[in-house]
């Protein structure tokens, strides 16, 4: 059981799937950095001086005996965004690798050498010389 499964683990594709869960969390804690600090600030500058993170909507008031009930609408507002951008830079990723296969597919094929001549053709290219040849004498 131990060889098949680091047979399986060591397979070029179960790796390359691997790294790219890892790339894939580190890009995702960067796209959630650049929402959540640089996007969600500016967006707030420019409807008014407010964090979009912190909007919600209170459907039940905090008490001494229960917690404050709301929906916190601005954490989603973030999540979507980042939900965009990761999505849109996958996209243009897949799209960049789809352009990269199509080009290569495109590609010419190396040039083949001519196929070599048949029997017959060899005998005809002979008797095409012969005459030539025969021609050539007659007329000097």
């Amino acid at each position: 059981m131990w060889q098949d499964f680091k047979k399986f683990a060591l397979k070029g594709n179960v790796v390359d799937m691997a790294v790219g869960v890892i790339v894939g969390g580190a890009f995702g804690k960067i796209v959630t950095s650049l929402v959540n600090d640089v996007i969600m600030p500016i967006l707030g500058l420019l409807v008014g001086r407010i964090d979009l993170s912190s909007l919600k909507l209170v459907l039940r008031q905090g008490s001494d005996t229960a917690a404050e009930l709301s929906l916190t609408y601005g954490a989603f507002l973030q999540n979507v965004l980042d939900f965009l951008i990761i999505s849109f830079s996958i996209f243009m990723a897949i799209r960049m690798i789809n352009k990269l296969r199509k080009t290569e597919e495109e590609a010419p094929p190396a040039p083949a050498a001519p196929p070599e001549p048949s029997a017959e053709e060899k005998l005809l290219s002979e008797i095409r010389d012969l005459l030539k040849e025969q021609v050539g004498e007659r007329s000097a």
